[in-house]
């Protein structure tokens, strides 16, 4: 299901440093590169952070792992970073999955591999 009002001025700050780092970069390169500058992106910006924090995996009230999202940002939004053709239903049911009975409920999934940036801003209640 597609979010538009919820945390919209924090995701239109985070689109924005997304838009940034695809224009300095393009679309060639692994996550990883896409991770390190939108981290550089996010600090210039003033925009709050935590990289790769381990979200619990429950299972009939047990933790069973935990999950790592590439940022969480501002304790709000969840940010998922994927380099590939196209976003896919895949994608984002694993993104449900992951974030299904957590208090975070906007995940911004970016692909920045399909030779413009692609953004899918979802939410899950």
């Amino acid at each position: 299901m597609i979010a538009d009002g919820l945390h919209k001025e924090l995701t239109y700050k985070i689109i924005g440093c997304v838009y940034e780092v695809h224009k300095e970069l393009g679309s060639v390169h692994k996550e990883l590169i896409y991770h390190k500058a939108l981290a550089i992106e996010f600090k210039s910006k003033g925009i709050s952070f935590e990289e790769e924090k381990g979200i619990d995996v429950r299972y009939k009230g047990r933790k069973i792992g935990s999950y790592r999202p590439d940022f969480i940002i501002d304790d709000k939004v969840i940010l998922e970073i994927k380099v590939s053709p196209f976003i896919t239903k895949a994608m984002k049911d694993q993104v449900y999955y992951y974030v299904k009975g957590t208090k975070y409920g906007l995940v911004l999934l970016v692909n920045f591999g399909s030779g413009r940036v692609e953004i899918k801003r979802l939410i899950y209640t």
